[in-house]
């Protein structure tokens, strides 16, 4: 595969659904909500952007699986194999409450490894975009984690569960020490933009547990092209299918120590 060119036509897709959405935020209503679970919202926009995502990207590449949040592929793809990963619209609850952080995410990954991927933030128009060996890049610049080395130097994202509270407290414990640690820590709401912007530099790490497969597939590849460490909560390999993450530049030791006495 060419993964550059299939990167390039991907984020042509993920541009036409993230046009769609911003059209349909103009009109959207309360009355227009959806609830899959508890604090888990969707509504028709998320349904409709994966539709067109997934239509034109079973036309760029047709051996490849789908894996996407809202299930309109049809039965999920086999993990260990070649599937796109999708989440049409990261940051719903943002996009319902019209807080201007929601993207489109879309992942290739063959197994848990993500090898081309694309993400657009609407609202600063930001393609972030990245394949197998080829960089991390966000509208035709380069990209490199942040040269920060010490995690007390560091501002760090994370996200803040909606369900399996019952490690809640062992979470909440996690972030008082970090708030006394670091410069700082940010929850934006969309871990795919998150991911993102510590490939950007603009995060020293972000981590969260709770998280799936289509809310991470491209963001772990920019930052590892950006030249970031991603592991889950262990230090292990096992973050895409696992649940957990921690992606970081330079303190990615120091992050995980914390992290590892509480999980």
């Amino acid at each position: 595969m060419n993964l550059e060119l299939i990167t390039r036509q991907v984020c042509q897709i993920v541009r036409e659904a993230s046009a769609f959405i911003q059209e349909e935020a103009r009109s959207f209503g309360a009355e227009k909500i959806e609830y899959k679970d508890v604090n888990n919202l969707v509504s028709y926009v998320d349904k409709e952007a994966e539709k067109m995502l997934v239509t034109r990207l079973r036309e760029l590449l047709p051996e490849a699986g789908f894996i996407t949040e809202e299930g309109t592929a049809g039965e999920p793809g086999n993990p260990a194999a070649l599937n796109w990963i999708i989440d049409p619209l990261d940051g719903t609850t943002n996009f319902i409450h019209r807080l201007p952080i929601y993207c489109v995410s879309v992942g290739l990954a063959q197994g848990k490894t993500p090898i081309a991927g694309a993400i657009h933030e609407p609202n600063l128009d930001e393609m972030f975009y990245a394949w197998k060996d080829g960089g991390a890049w966000c509208n035709g610049r380069q990209l490199r984690v942040s040269a920060v080395e010490k995690l007390s130097e560091s501002l760090l994202a994370t996200g803040f569960p909606y369900y399996r509270f019952e490690k809640h407290h062992l979470y909440m414990e996690i972030l008082e020490i970090l708030m006394q640690k670091t410069h700082g820590i940010r929850r934006l709401g969309a871990a795919a933009v998150d991911l993102a912007y510590v490939a950007a530099g603009r995060f020293e790490g972000f981590y969260e547990y709770n998280l799936h497969s289509w809310d991470m597939a491209a963001g772990v590849l920019l930052v590892q092209e950006a030249g970031g460490t991603v592991t889950d909560f262990r230090g292990t390999d096992n973050y895409l299918f696992g649940g957990d993450i921690i992606a970081c530049a330079g303190p990615h030791r120091e992050l995980l120590d914390v992290i590892k006495a509480y999980f």
